[in-house]
Parts: C-alpha cells; sequence; structure tokens
C-alpha cells in the first residue's frame, strides 16, 4: 500500500510538472485535420485551426503565429500570419534570404481583417489565404469571410468588397478591397514557374515575438516548438522594420521595398523584365534601386528615370506607387489606394539622394 501510495504522488508529481512547462517542453495533441488528398477544403472551419469562435483568430495548439519585421501593405489590412506543420516534421534553413525548406504538408495561414470597420466600429475579417505544401508543390486555398463572421468560404475567382474603415489615427477611409483569383496569386507567388511563399525567411522573422506565453525570437521560438532545425548561422542579414525611424533611411526603404516588391523584381519574378531588382540583398547597388536608370517601359509625362535623385514628382518609381491608374499602378494587385506612410518613406528618400553624374 505504502508504494503504490508512493507510486501515485509521483505519477501525480509528473502530471504537476507537464501541465505546468511551457509549450516547447510538453507536446499536446494538434486538433488541425490536413488530409492532402481532400484539401482544399470548401470551409476554413474543417481545418480546425482556431479554438473557441472562430472569428476570434485564436490559434489552436500547434498554429504558431508568425509576423515579418517589415510587412506587406494591402489597402491598410491588418494580418495574422500562422503556421502549422505535421507531427514530427521540421523546416530547414536555407540561407537568409530564402525561404525556410518547409515539410509536405506545412500550412501557412494569412488573415487579413480590419479592427474598426464603419459605421459600427467592429471587427472585420475579410478572407483568408492559405499556402498548403503538396507533395507536387504548393497550392493556394482563399477562403472569403461572410457578413456574420462565422465562417470562410473556398473562393477561386476574383471578387471586390467596398467598405469603409478607421485608420489608428482616426482617418476614415474606403477601399476597393480586392480578393485575389487563384490565378492572381501566382503574380506574387510564381517564381521560375514554382509556386512558393514569400515571407517565411530567416532575414524577415529574425527578431523577437509577443507570444502569449512571453516574447522570444521566431526563429528559435520555431526551434523549441520543433518546426525548425536547429542548424541556423550564427549571423543573419536581417531586414529592419521600415517605420523604426532609429534605423539608416537606407536600410528602411531597402526594407520596404523587399517586403512590397521584391517578389515580383527578381529574377524569374512577374516583373523580371523591368530591369530593376528589389530584395534586401540586392539593394546596396543603387542601379538596382533605378536610381539614375532609364526605365524601359514608357510613362506619359515622365522623362524616362526610375529615380531621379531629389525630384519624387518626375521619378517613375514615386509615380507608380501613388497613381491608382490601372495601368501604371505598382503594385498592380494587392491595393486600391495607395500606401501614404510608403510614399512618404520614399519620398524622403529620393530627396536625400545626391544628384546623378
Amino acid at each position: 500500500m505504502f508504494r503504490l501510495r508512493n507510486i501515485l504522488l509521483i505519477f501525480g508529481g509528473v502530471i504537476f510538472l507537464l501541465s505546468c512547462s511551457k509549450d516547447e517542453d510538453y507536446k499536446e495533441i494538434t486538433p488541425v485535420v490536413m488530409d492532402l488528398s481532400q484539401v482544399p477544403y470548401q470551409k476554413l472551419s474543417e481545418y480546425k485551426f482556431f479554438k473557441g469562435d472562430i472569428k476570434n483568430l485564436i490559434p489552436a495548439y500547434g498554429v504558431l503565429p508568425y509576423q515579418p519585421i517589415s510587412g506587406l501593405y494591402t489597402d491598410y489590412a491588418e494580418k495574422l500570419r500562422l503556421i502549422w506543420m505535421p507531427t514530427g516534421s521540421k523546416a530547414s534553413y536555407i540561407a537568409d534570404n530564402q525561404i525556410l525548406n518547409f515539410p509536405v504538408g506545412t500550412a501557412l495561414i494569412k488573415n487579413f481583417y480590419y479592427s474598426d470597420t464603419a459605421p459600427s466600429h467592429q471587427k472585420k475579417v475579410i478572407e483568408t489565404r492559405i499556402m498548403i505544401l503538396k507533395e507536387n508543390g504548393w497550392i493556394y486555398a482563399d477562403y472569403v469571410w461572410n457578413d456574420d463572421q462565422t465562417d470562410a468560404f473556398l473562393q477561386t475567382v476574383s471578387s471586390v468588397k467596398n467598405f469603409s474603415f478607421y485608420k489608428s489615427n482616426g482617418d476614415l477611409l474606403t477601399v476597393d478591397y480586392k480578393i485575389p483569383s487563384n490565378l492572381e496569386c501566382t503574380y506574387c507567388h510564381k517564381i521560375s514557374n514554382i509556386n512558393q511563399p514569400i515571407g517565411v525567411k530567416p532575414q524577415n522573422i529574425n527578431f523577437n515575438y509577443n507570444y502569449s506565453n512571453g516574447s522570444k525570437n521566431q526563429l528559435d521560438k520555431l526551434i523549441a516548438f520543433g518546426y525548425l532545425d536547429n542548424n541556423l548561422p550564427t549571423e543573419i542579414n536581417t531586414l529592419v522594420d521600415y517605420e523604426d525611424t532609429s534605423k539608416s533611411l537606407n536600410l528602411r526603404v531597402r526594407s520596404y521595398f523587399d517586403a512590397n516588391c521584391a517578389h515580383c523584381h527578381i529574377d524569374g519574378g512577374y516583373a523580371d523584365d523591368f530591369d530593376i531588382r528589389l530584395s534586401f540583398t540586392d539593394t546596396e547597388s543603387m542601379a538596382n534601386l533605378g536610381v539614375c536608370k532609364n526605365a524601359i517601359h514608357f510613362v506619359p509625362g515622365f522623362s524616362g528615370e526610375i529615380v531621379i535623385p531629389q525630384n519624387p514628382l518626375q521619378s517613375i518609381l514615386f509615380y507608380k506607387m501613388s497613381t491608382t491608374n490601372p495601368n501604371f499602378q505598382m503594385p498592380f494587385i494587392g491595393r486600391s489606394i495607395p500606401h501614404q506612410e510608403g510614399l512618404s518613406l520614399v519620398e524622403e528618400w529620393i530627396n536625400s539622394l545626391e544628384p546623378c553624374n
């Protein structure tokens, strides 16, 4: 009897320690359903990525949030990005500026929402985009939320939602928010004819995120959770937050272009033939940024230079960022209104440049 009681006490102590440990140490069973022969499902709820009321976007166990240092602008939408991998599988590091080498079955989930819509001041989730890695490559699945915010449904064609929202500074803006078709997803996500994600690169996530159990470097979190091999280099060439005015103007602009433009303006990208290269590793070169360089595509009313130092209004790059003319705006998809903060940053940068020789 004495021995049995001691065994029970020891067993109970183990349970107590496990229940109090960090998520890195104690592995629950993920509720996520990922049958690669059946995905994409017709409804977002079928994946079980979220717990509780789905509109609250609370990740289920094993669905880890992440955030890039500098984010992509999409008509001021807020975004919750998530990663899920099959139990026992891991990604691995390739290079600072390359997507992690994810295992088959990985899901990358990106939720687009507005916290303060007009006139009700209610949060509204617009769409959830998922990329899933199957044996033969990545597929796209875009889910559009219903008005009741009870679920989102698979959509393969494009659509537009018109609504108004309040920015954090109180400004009221109206957007024609475009939800892309599967074909339009390829404009940004097909590189050298291969579907692939964009943002989950070591250079983009090498900084701390405030998880539910504390702040931690995102790469370290992936390693600790068992989602990433512990084979990272000691130094990673890392972007900066383009909104962080304590960083140099040059680094902020390069980081902005990497997040918002580089996926098209790279070798094999949709804008390969535009002859500028805007990834973070390429923009140490002023020519790659278009400075004092002639554009190969004519724009009426402009002399032809992509970036003219100290003259943003005659710089083609600045015009394409600011216009809503569908024949010239850049990015040509993903926005219906200009990004004023991005424009201010690029204007300041152009005005800081030395004149062309």
